[in-house]
C-alpha cells in the first residue's frame, strides 16, 4: 500500500497533516504502508515518524533535518569537503563576540546570512565595519524573538549571477539567475533577476556533476542547489562551482511553472516507486529521468 500526504499525488491511501502534529492515526497508516510520499514542506515530526516506521519515504530529508538552516548546510558542506566560499558559522551573537576577530581579519566585502529566510531577504553584503555593526544589530533583534544563528562568508566577486540546479528525483534542471542591475545585491527573482537557460553550458555541466556526486553522498532527491562561480578574472584556473546553499522548498518559475514542476514530481515519484517494485506502468512514467542543461 502506498500512502501519500502530498495533496498533488494520489496514491492507494491519501491523508493530510497540514497545520497539525502527526497522531496515532498517522502512525497506524504509516506502519501499514509499503512507501510514504510526503509534501515538500512537511514538518520534521511527520518526517521522523515516517522514516522510523516505514522502509521507503520520499523525499529523503535526512540531510535537511540533520543539518538544518544555513548554519547546518555549511556544516554539511564542510563535513563532505564540498567546495563553497570560506564560511564562518556562529550559533548566536555571543559566539560572534568571542570569535568575530577571525572574520574582521578576513577583510571586506563579506556576506552576512541569517540562519533562515528565502529569496535573499536575510542576506546582506557587508562592505565596512558600520555595515557589520548593523548586521549584528539585526541578529540581536532576531535573537530577542528566539531566532538564533547566522553565517558569514567571503564574498565571491566578479559575478552577478548564480546557478540553480533543481533536483527532482533523478531529474536535474540547471538554469542561471542573472542580476542586471549593478546597484542590487542578490540574484533572486524577487530582486529582479532574470532566468537564462542557455548561457555557459560547460559551467552548468560542472555544477550538474557536482550536484550528482553530492546527492549520491547525502541521498537528497528533492531540493534546489545554488552555486556561484568566481568570475572576477583573477582566478588562475577556469571558474569552478561553489555551493552557496540548499533550498528544500524552491521556486518553480525556472522549471516552467508549477504545473510543469508537478508533472516532473509525479513522474519521479512514480519512477521511485517502480524502482522499488511497488508500481508498474503508470501513465506519467513516460517522462524519463534526465538532466536538463
Amino acid at each position: 500500500m502506498i500512502l501519500s500526504y502530498h495533496p498533488c499525488y494520489e496514491a492507494d491511501r491519501n491523508m493530510l497533516c497540514a497545520g497539525r502534529e502527526p497522531d496515532e492515526k498517522d502512525l497506524s497508516a504509516i506502519r501499514a504502508a509499503d512507501a510514504v510520499v510526503l509534501p515538500q514542506g512537511c514538518r520534521e515530526a511527520l518526517y521522523r515518524m515516517a522514516r522510523q516506521n516505514c522502509p521507503h519515504v520520499f523525499p529523503d530529508y535526512d540531510a535537511r533535518f540533520h543539518y538544518p538552516g544555513k548554519t547546518g548546510q555549511t556544516k554539511l558542506f564542510q563535513a563532505l569537503d564540498a567546495p563553497h566560499p570560506r564560511t564562518w558559522v556562529f550559533d548566536d551573537l555571543k559566539h560572534f563576540q568571542n570569535c568575530g576577530e577571525v572574520v574582521a581579519n578576513a577583510g571586506f566585502p563579506i556576506v552576512f546570512k541569517l540562519d533562515w529566510g528565502g529569496e535573499g531577504d536575510t542576506v546582506f553584503l557587508i562592505r565596512s565595519n558600520n555595515d557589520l555593526a548593523l548586521a549584528m544589530s539585526t541578529a540581536s533583534a532576531y535573537e530577542q524573538s528566539g531566532q538564533r544563528g547566522f553565517i558569514i562568508q567571503t564574498a565571491v566577486l566578479g559575478s552577478k549571477r548564480t546557478l540553480r540546479v533543481a533536483v527532482i528525483g533523478k531529474t536535474r534542471v540547471a538554469y542561471w539567475r542573472i542580476q542586471d542591475n549593478p546597484s542590487i545585491f542578490g540574484t533572486s527573482l524577487a530582486k529582479g533577476a532574470r532566468i537564462d537557460t542557455e548561457a555557459d553550458p560547460n559551467l552548468r555541466r560542472k555544477a550538474m556533476a557536482l550536484t550528482r556526486s553530492f546527492c549520491q553522498q547525502t541521498r537528497i532527491n528533492l531540493a534546489g542547489f545554488d552555486f556561484i562561480f568566481d568570475e572576477s578574472g583573477s582566478a588562475k584556473k577556469a571558474p569552478q562551482p561553489l555551493f552557496l546553499e540548499i533550498n528544500y522548498f524552491f521556486g518553480r518559475t525556472g522549471l516552467g511553472g508549477s504545473a510543469r514542476f508537478y508533472t516532473m514530481l509525479q513522474a519521479e515519484i512514480n519512477n521511485w516507486l517502480a524502482d522499488l517494485g511497488l508500481i508498474v506502468n503508470r501513465s506519467s512514467m513516460a517522462m524519463a529521468a534526465r538532466e536538463i542543461l
